[in-house]
């Protein structure tokens, strides 16, 4: 089951928000979120369920084991930790990287005819999500930044917590962990979520999907006769779709978790405005950057061991970052290709790029953004170098076709939308306008602190432009829903991750 469904939006949601606010205390509250977010899970193969419970299981009975031993003796309490971790990666090994493995062995002309691959292997969805959360409650537990948590549907909750279950953001435990027992469901926080789904929705639905179907189809169009208009569109409209479609389902999941009460952190800061590569990865998918940063990047040394061991620490990382996207080798490459690039930006490049005009800056870092998206978005590597020299004219047949122009003006209105839509200016016209801004859109600060959720006082002008933004938001669902209804299927990338 996806967000952007005519059966989530008008059946599960409905229904789940029902249930939550009719049964009384958290820990009903709790059962609520876990069973549903199970019946969420397995809408589409439910026996996945089975290995999302025993992950669910084992973390948390191991938890006890390491909390029982983290003072007493540290080196017991490192050993369950490392079974604990051990457990849930293979699990996410398994399903996600044994065919790869396989595929790979049988290249080898000794091994061909001896080794197969697992037919019937399916990825459960989700599963390199709800695995790295785990990690995250056994590491922190193991480090004395979280106490053990007694109650399994509590810690359930957190796992299967739908909202942000199948594509993040990568919620730790220790930031929800007072919130899983704990929480305040107000209307504020409330009215605040709606706005922020309905926003994500929209993004997702009329926006992203709109740059994949251009996308899908200049990608097409290169498949029989390449021109390099052709591969421009491929990799402009790759690039603002896979934003919309991934930035959008972070709002989506960012808004559902405030209307029962959780607070996540933002996933993405406006990453096309940024003057660098390095900025680029501090705005985007930011929760999976600081996943890596906490629990591998500085475990293993970070910066504080001289630069050789700072850029095998970078190198670690991004070939790390590279294979959790997908079993394929442009993935690997991708993670390579930007780790090179941050390698050379701490070098020299950034101090080059700091003398540089801010408009320069910025086509630097969208335009290896978006070379990158290539290599992301093509696991037929030769496919990928193909489209990337056609950009330059290499091997294409003519600059542009009448086809392929007629297509390009048809759908500029979209790439405007989308490329100002990417920026902070809606949203700074708005606040200007309105004369407020909507209390409560952070979540917390970059510290970590809460940020309380409270009524704003309006001026007259600003209460005209509440009217207006729930007219909007209305406007927005119907809009989106007549979508929904005339497409009938509305997929996420991140499915497949």
């Amino acid at each position: 089951m996806v967000f952007s469904s005519l059966i989530f939006l008008f059946a599960f949601l409905p229904v789940t928000l029902a249930l939550y606010y009719i049964v009384p205390g958290r820990k009903a509250r709790n059962w609520v979120l876990f069973l549903l977010s199970l019946v969420f899970y397995g809408w589409g193969e439910p026996v996945y369920i089975l290995v999302m419970l025993f992950s669910i299981v084992s973390a948390w009975g191991f938890g006890f084991l390491i909390g029982r031993h983290r003072e007493s003796s540290p080196k017991r309490a490192r050993a369950w930790m490392a079974v604990s971790l051990s457990v849930n990666l293979a699990a996410l090994l398994f399903f996600k990287y044994a065919n790869f493995f396989l595929s790979n062995l049988r290249l080898f002309p000794p091994l061909t005819d001896r080794i197969s691959l697992i037919e019937g292997l399916t990825l459960p969805i989700g599963i390199s999500f709800y695995t790295f959360q785990i990690m995250s409650y056994t590491i922190d537990l193991f480090r004395g930044k979280t106490e053990v948590q007694r109650n399994f549907v509590a810690f359930g909750a957190y796992v299967t917590l739908f909202p942000q279950l199948i594509a993040g953001p990568i919620v730790r435990y220790r930031d929800v962990d007072d919130q899983l027992t704990d929480r305040r469901e107000t209307v504020p926080l409330f009215s605040s979520g709606v706005r922020r789904f309905l926003i994500g929705l929209g993004k997702k639905v009329l926006i992203g999907d709109a740059c994949s179907r251009v996308y899908e189809y200049a990608k097409g169009t290169a498949s029989f006769r390449a021109t390099a208009v052709g591969a421009w569109m491929v990799m402009i409209f790759y690039t603002m779709h896979i934003y919309y479609d991934f930035s959008g389902y972070s709002d989506m999941a960012i808004g559902l978790g405030r209307m029962f009460g959780f607070r996540f952190l933002e996933n993405f800061n406006y990453p096309y405005i940024s003057g660098s590569i390095t900025e680029f990865w501090r705005r985007w998918h930011m929760s999976l950057g600081n996943w890596f940063r906490e629990y591998v990047y500085i475990p293993l040394g970070g910066n504080r061991k001289g630069k050789l061991k700072q850029y095998r620490n970078i190198a670690v990382v991004w070939f790390l970052t590279g294979f959790w996207h997908g079993a394929n080798w442009n993935y690997i490459l991708w993670g390579v290709y930007f780790g090179a690039i941050l390698m050379l930006e701490k070098t020299f490049l950034l101090k080059i790029l700091d003398r540089l005009p801010g408009f320069v800056r910025r086509l630097y870092a969208i335009l290896l953004v978006g070379f990158g998206w290539i290599l992301f978005s093509h696991t037929d590597l030769a496919a990928g170098w193909t489209c990337f020299v056609s950009l330059f004219g290499i091997g294409t047949e003519a600059f542009c076709t009448p086809t392929v122009g007629y297509e390009l003006l048809h759908a500029l209105p979209l790439l405007l939308i989308a490329a100002v839509g990417a920026t902070p200016w809606p949203a700074e016209i708005w606040n200007r306008l309105s004369g407020y801004r909507w209390c409560g859109e952070g979540a917390v600060t970059d510290t970590g602190e809460q940020i309380p959720f409270t009524d704003t006082v309006l001026t007259a002008r600003g209460k005209v432009f509440a009217v207006l933004t729930t007219v909007g938001c209305i406007l927005l669902l119907f809009v989106t829903t007549a979508y929904l209804v005339d497409s009938t299927f509305s997929p996420f990338l991140y499915f497949i991750f």
